[in-house]
């Protein structure tokens, strides 16, 4: 079978009344924080890049939980859109988003969810450009 483990998925999918940034950050490997090692930062599995989590509140009043965490891969930490005059929201739009379903049996009982990613975070109005990035 040729489904492969990130399945592409559209924005307007998945955030269907839009997505605000909360914030951006680096992604931590555990292993490396439990080895106590001087970068702890996740690097992509496939590329070697830096991987970044950023969170987003989903607009839809229906979701399930409101914040949502986007990874992004790269070298420098991505720059969350600006701020959206008169307000404290920073809508969002994600480029080559996919999803990675999975499941947690640790608890009394399975839970599904969802590991999302993303190949670029665009201004709403912007999509097609990548936003500015800034040395970690």
């Amino acid at each position: 079978m040729a489904v492969p483990s990130r399945i592409p998925v559209r924005f307007e999918d998945v955030f269907p009344a839009g997505a605000f940034v909360l914030g951006v950050e680096a992604s931590n490997d555990y292993d490396k924080v439990k080895a106590n090692l001087p970068d702890v930062q996740a690097r992509d599995k496939d590329t070697g890049e830096r991987v970044w989590v950023v969170r987003v509140l989903d607009a839809d009043p229906a979701a399930r939980q409101a914040e949502v965490k986007v990874k992004i891969t790269g070298e420098v930490q991505p720059v969350p859109p600006e701020v959206m005059p008169g307000t404290p929201f920073r809508p969002v739009l994600f480029e080559g988003l996919t999803v990675t379903p999975w499941v947690d049996t640790n608890g009394s009982r399975p839970r599904q969810g969802f590991a999302f990613r993303a190949a670029a975070m665009v201004a709403v109005g912007q999509s097609g450009r990548r936003t500015q990035a800034v040395a970690a």
